[in-house]
């Protein structure tokens, strides 16, 4: 149990899932760490060195000095840069080097964890020299080894943990980006509203208001009259919302009423992971 009660439920939320992706690859063999996941680039290895980098920062381990290659298509920007170093220096590590640095960073950061007494609201390291609150730090890891775990399963053909507690966490944290997607990104007119019905393991009915000055908020009311409702399944939401797959790959599975450009602008725009 952690000092702060508000950081048990990220800590238990990460560990399920961390847990979860140990002993998903404990098992591979050499060949499997290399198959492509939904990640955009990324492989297996590639998911495991990236967890492994950024439980390391979290426990203050020095980052690797390291030059990447210059032709990786999918990094682009100075954020992705930062994620791709601590995943190509580990590249060409075999699998039991994989599994044991796997192990023993989650053993180091399990046991920060247990011994956390520092404040919620205490800042620590973020991406690019930042800072955030530990609050924060601790529920996006939460958040991201989550992900990941669904990243393995989807590419391992082993589906499970779609309403763990990770899977909560991500529904939250994703919820908090949707008034933009609508608003903003996609357009949605003043007065309007937009309704999400998302059933399967996690199941939820969220309604975004946009008022007259093109401000949108996020709530649980259903709308007599909304521009248009857009039902799909659990699985498929965070897919969209995380970028792991097109609009147009699942179009089968969303299920679209009123505005048709509308809906179809917020599906364009409804990726909130970078």
């Amino acid at each position: 149990m952690t000092v702060h009660p508000s950081l048990q439920t990220y800590a238990d939320a990460w560990t399920h899932s961390v847990e979860s992706i140990s002993e998903l690859v404990k098992p591979l063999a050499e060949g499997e760490w290399n198959r492509r996941t939904p990640c955009p680039g990324w492989s297996v290895r590639d998911i495991v060195s990236h967890v492994i980098g950024m439980e390391c920062e979290q426990l203050g381990d020095p980052r690797p000095i390291h030059t990447l290659p210059r032709d990786l298509y999918h990094v682009q920007n100075d954020k992705q840069r930062y994620m791709e170093m601590q995943v190509d220096v580990r590249r060409h590590h075999t699998a039991p080097e994989m599994t044991s640095e796997l192990e023993y960073t989650l053993i180091r950061r399990m046991r920060q964890l247990r011994n956390e007494s520092r404040d919620p609201g205490t800042m620590v390291r973020a991406p690019l020299g930042a800072e955030q609150t530990l609050e924060l730090a601790l529920r996006m890891r939460a958040f991201d080894v989550w992900v990941h775990e669904q990243d393995l399963r989807t590419t391992l053909g082993q589906p499970g943990n779609l309403d763990s507690p990770g899977a909560l966490l991500v529904r939250d944290v994703l919820l908090i980006g949707l008034a933009k997607v609508v608003a903003k990104d996609a357009g949605a007119p003043p007065n309007s509203a937009v309704v999400f019905d998302v059933h399967g393991p996690v199941e939820f009915l969220r309604t975004v208001r946009v008022d007259g000055e093109g401000r949108g908020s996020v709530d649980g009311a259903p709308s007599l009259g909304p521009a248009a409702t857009l039902a799909m399944d659990w699985e498929t939401y965070y897919r969209l919302a995380c970028g792991r797959v097109r609009p147009q790959a699942v179009e089968d599975r969303i299920k679209i009423d009123g505005d048709q450009d509308l809906a179809s602008a917020i599906l364009r725009n409804f990726a909130v992971t970078p």
